[in-house]
């Protein structure tokens, strides 16, 4: 409003007869101008924070998203020790992240995957598969489940050296169900026991022996001398004895 247009306000109130008179006039017109400045200002801020706030959680959200959560559902027959193999997770890893106090795991239970696994614990013998695993923790338990940890894992140990070595499959599948003149190497296979649940012990078992443990020192063949009837495997060069298992390489 310029001094011109006031100054004719101030005359029409005073002409009319108006008990205001300008002096009251602006006095009020300030106060309300100062009010809407006010209102103006906080809600500008108001905005301006909710905006802020939106993109803060939009952000937080956003991170969120990038970082995926694995789960997976225990099936029947799992072990917490055959699961941590299978996505190569240490196995403290496994129970930290899903806050467990011992192994003992059951189906349908949801277990929490963690995102970036730690470096050491992986195979050493290469990647593995669950169920190569679980079929090498069925033959060591079939064959050794009378035997101590160390026998176990020595069964275990000859297996994995049949892989490395060049007279024999490449896949643990395929040494552990070869034949020679129709008869199975292992005799579990022949007669149903590889079939056999395995109980935790062997399959951490399978595991050591997976990660490069070797009690055998590099044996290619083991024999039960109380049982076995197979007079050419008496004459292999013997490597160490473990439990009631002989274990010998080739000629």
């Amino acid at each position: 409003m310029n001094v011109y247009k006031a100054n004719r306000c101030a005359k029409y109130f005073l002409d009319s007869g108006k008990e205001e008179k300008m002096s009251n006039i602006v006095p009020k017109l300030a106060v309300k101008l100062i009010i809407l400045a006010l209102v103006t200002i906080v809600i500008i801020n108001v905005s301006v924070l909710g905006g802020e706030c939106s993109q803060d959680l939009n952000a937080q959200f956003t991170g969120q998203s990038d970082s995926t959560v694995v789960n997976y559902i225990i099936q029947e027959g799992d072990t917490l020790y055959a699961i941590a193999m299978s996505y190569q997770l240490p196995v403290r890893e496994l129970m930290r992240a899903n806050n467990l106090a011992d192994s003992l795991i059951k189906p349908g239970q949801v277990l929490i995957l963690p995102e970036k696994p730690a470096k050491e614990g992986y195979l050493s013998r290469g990647d593995i598969s669950r169920e190569e695993l679980m079929l090498l923790a069925r033959l060591i338990y079939a064959e050794a489940r009378g035997e101590s940890f160390e026998g176990q894992v020595a069964v275990g140990a000859v297996i994995l050296n049949r892989l490395a070595s060049p007279h024999f499959p490449k896949t643990i599948h395929e040494v552990i169900y070869q034949k020679n003149s129709r008869v199975y190497q292992f005799s579990p296979v022949g007669d149903g026991s590889i079939n056999l649940e395995p109980n935790e012990r062997a399959v951490q078992a399978a595991v050591q022996a997976l990660q490069g443990k070797d009690p055998t020192g590099g044996a290619l063949f083991f024999y039960n001398p109380e049982i076995s009837r197979d007079q050419w495997i008496r004459t292999l060069p013997v490597m160490t004895r473990i439990g009631n298992h002989v274990f010998a390489t080739s000629l």
